[in-house]
């Protein structure tokens, strides 16, 4: 039996801690020995696991002496052999530990920001789902706990059991990534009232051809001043700006409309549909019209 320890925290969303709960015991449905899970929430002397997993939560992540219990816990079952893995915000927990400095891993992509400013050492890969590194594996989204069940049960019971398990629950076991969700909405509180302007310019503009110096003066700045203030208020080069506003607009216009992919192209401010194209799939992950297919309200 494969031993599977999980985390119910203070905070732990209960619908994942369940959903994966019942994943991993429906495995035992198909082959033996199976999964053996235990849901966990005194976390004082760790007993002997395969597994632990951290769950996602609704409300933030556990503090004082409730992190403190369970980030020791965490590491001592780690030092036994322990695979540690974690779904959304667990992966604030898991990088609490240290466990995860000059490491590779992905939490939610709207928490990248956050995660990134509290545990710098760690190697954030927010526009991917899973990352498995081995010994630890961090899942993306609050629903990533179905990619990570099946994960686990593919690597402990087999790739057929784990296609069983997906068709049981009607989980779509194909590779997904979390750049597929990953929706622009660019801050205006950053607090730079000028470079504000400069992104209210650019919402109205970004159709057209732009260049740099249009934007600066848009923002009433020298233009050296404006890349420099717009780097460091949005996170972003405004040519990668420009982008993601007009890459984003073809989202909503392939899931809305039944406009085929060189008018949306055109609608966002391309010309060529393949720089178009490849910059859509650079983004997201996905071509133009394998995103609308997974996507699209407005059927043809």
């Amino acid at each position: 039996m494969v031993r599977v320890a999980i985390a119910s925290y203070s905070m732990a969303q209960q619908a994942a801690v369940l959903g994966v709960h019942d994943l991993l015991v429906a495995a035992g449905e198909f082959t033996e020995p199976g999964f053996e899970v235990v849901i966990v929430d005194q976390f004082e002397r760790p007993k002997a696991f395969d597994v632990i997993i951290l769950p996602p939560s609704m409300g933030g992540w556990p503090e004082g002496r409730e992190q403190a219990a369970l980030c020791e816990w965490i590491t001592a079952l780690h030092s036994t052999g322990a695979l540690v893995c974690t779904v959304c915000v667990g992966a604030f927990i898991l990088a609490s530990t240290g466990l995860l400095n000059g490491r590779p891993a992905t939490t939610h992509w709207e928490l990248s920001e956050e995660f990134s400013r509290q545990f710098p050492d760690v190697k954030l890969e927010a526009e991917r789902l899973i990352v498995d590194d081995g010994d630890l594996i961090t899942a993306g989204g609050m629903m990533a706990w179905t990619d990570l069940g099946l994960l686990l049960i593919a690597r402990y019971l087999g790739p057929a059991v784990m296609q069983k398990v997906a068709k049981l629950f009607l989980i779509d076991p194909g590779g997904r990534e979390q750049s597929y969700y990953n929706l622009f909405t660019p801050s205006l509180a950053h607090g730079d009232t000028q470079i504000v302007k400069a992104q209210q310019w650019l919402q109205g503009h970004y159709r057209s051809p732009v260049t740099v110096p249009q934007i600066a003066s848009a923002a009433g700045l020298e233009e050296r001043t404006f890349l420099r203030r717009f780097q460091a208020a949005t996170g972003h080069r405004p040519s990668e700006y420009l982008q993601q506003l007009r890459i984003g607009q073809a989202r909503e216009l392939l899931e809305l409309t039944r406009d085929n992919i060189g008018q949306i192209a055109a609608a966002v401010g391309y010309a060529d549909i393949s720089s178009f194209s490849k910059l859509f799939q650079k983004i997201t992950g996905l071509a133009p019209g394998e995103y609308r297919k997974r996507f699209a309200l407005v059927r043809r």
